[in-house]
């Protein structure tokens, strides 16, 4: 009776196991990305942010760490920036939080402006006006073999 009990509840519950623990869709691998950025990292001074995309070949994204809106931890992006914020610097995700679009930085303002619907982001990534309510996503990230790289939490999305 209690291997048929056990039998039933292992049964019941594998399914279930199955969505809270996806395996990883067929063609894809996460890992570090590494990006050669154009400045290098003990260069960018305060107030500055490097632009970088996502590397094309092979076909790769970054891996989102926090976020909220339309950006949400795990959530893919395929360009950021390095940022200098008073003296503390960060890898922000370039989308939106608002509805995805591509923010671009302003270098006169030192805010990142979402062309699409008028979000502006502090340097920090926090929002300054809307309609955004949620700040730009952090990727995680870690100094590369020398100044010009780093590593960034990604997948390949086909290999």
């Amino acid at each position: 009776m209690a291997s048929i009990l056990t039998s039933l509840t292992v049964a019941g519950i594998a399914p279930i196991l199955v969505y809270l623990w996806p395996a990883p869709p067929k063609g894809q691998k996460k890992g570090p990305l590494t990006i050669t950025l154009d400045t290098a990292i003990d260069q960018i001074s305060d107030g500055q942010a490097v632009k970088f995309n996502a590397p094309a070949s092979p076909n790769s994204a970054f891996i989102m760490a926090d976020g909220g809106g339309d950006n949400a931890p795990g959530d893919l992006a395929f360009g950021g920036f390095v940022v200098k914020n008073q003296g503390k610097m960060e890898v922000l995700a370039i989308n939106c939080s608002h509805l995805g679009c591509s923010v671009a930085l302003n270098n006169d303002a030192k805010t990142f402006d979402c062309p699409c619907h008028g979000s502006r982001f502090h340097l920090d990534g926090q929002v300054l006006h809307g309609p955004a309510q949620f700040p730009l996503s952090h990727l995680t990230w870690k100094q590369g073999q020398d100044a010009k790289t780093i590593e960034i939490d990604g997948i390949i999305l086909g290999f």
